[in-house]
């Protein structure tokens, strides 16, 4: 059975992709756009840049050692600092100039050499589909500074080698780096929610220990006949406090959280070739068919029947 973070971001269908690495001289700058249904970070292997993201006033300072995560897939910019507004390009623009076909590492920028500035850039995909408040609710970037550091020798080690196998000549490097790579976005949500400001963001029943060791039992068992009380008792507090405290940190009831993660559930096995109503519906947790269908109808918008079809004939066109 997988753990709590395991299970959201597995659920989610998260794949990562390590998209290139670079090798920038200054002056520079890249614009990357907008991207749906995907979460894009980048390390800072070796010097240094600033990161502006699309709807944050103040750019970041990315030191050697920093990651930032852009979790919903906002336009940003990475440059040098130099005259941004003449020396920031689109990254279709800097791809043409530098001639990078998506092999090797990304040279781009000015003649000077002895500024330069090596990043690991990559994004992690999620289905469209999916859904959930803990990607939802995360805030536009995150900043995890001396990265390394702060999540423990193991991981600057994992970030450090996908730096070097990520575009070399050695066999079997770039698989390396992307497998490597899948770790990071579960490593860097870890740190966020075991920091300070979960709770800003309406996220607080994942740091909290009561409250969390109810969310993780539930993900282990989403089928289970689960109600405020049983969540209550494996949190060790009372059903009234922990209706409360869960209320506080997240915004909705225990029983909203655990309905709309079993429709997440459901939504896969719809989909999924040979299942039926029945088979979505116990995967969620009903034991009648038409209580579960109308649960779905209200959370969707959509039949159980709606909804597979409307996946499948998508599925179908692409």
């Amino acid at each position: 059975m997988l753990d709590l973070l395991s299970d959201i971001l597995t659920n989610l269908s998260m794949r990562g992709t390590i998209y290139f690495r670079t090798s920038f001289t200054k002056p520079w700058g890249v614009a990357v756009p907008r991207y749906e249904n995907v979460a894009r970070f980048h390390f800072a292997h070796r010097g240094n840049c600033l990161v502006r993201v699309d709807g944050l006033e103040t750019p970041i300072d990315l030191a050697q050692g920093d990651l930032v995560i852009i979790p919903h897939g906002a336009p940003h910019a990475l440059f040098c600092g130099h005259d941004p507004e003449r020396t920031i390009m689109p990254l279709d623009t800097v791809l043409e100039t530098s001639g990078f076909d998506g092999s090797g590492v990304l040279v781009y920028g000015g003649e000077d050499t002895q500024s330069e500035t090596q990043l690991i850039c990559g994004h992690f995909s999620f289905d469209p589909q999916a859904r959930h408040i803990l990607m939802e609710r995360l805030p536009p970037c995150i900043h995890l500074k001396n990265y390394g550091e702060s999540a423990g020798r193991w991981m600057e080690a994992t970030l450090r080698m996908i730096g070097e196998e990520a575009g070399g000549q050695r066999m079997g490097g770039d698989l390396i780096a992307l497998k490597m790579s899948e770790t990071i976005l579960a490593q860097a949500i870890r740190t966020f929610i075991e920091g300070n400001d979960a709770s800003a963001w309406g996220l607080g029943a994942f740091a909290d220990k009561n409250l969390s060791r109810a969310l993780d039992a539930f993900h282990k068992a989403p089928a289970n006949s689960w109600t405020v009380e049983t969540l209550a008792q494996v949190a060790g507090m009372s059903r009234t406090s922990f209706a409360v405290q869960f209320q506080k940190a997240m915004g909705i009831t225990p029983i909203d959280y655990v309905t709309k993660w079993r429709m997440e559930i459901a939504k896969k096995i719809l989909v999924t070739p040979g299942s039926s109503l029945t088979d979505a519906a116990e995967s969620a947790g009903y034991a009648s068919d038409s209580a579960f269908a109308r649960t779905f109808k209200k959370e969707t918008a959509m039949s159980p029947a709606e909804y597979r079809k409307q996946q499948l004939t998508g599925s179908s066109q692409v």
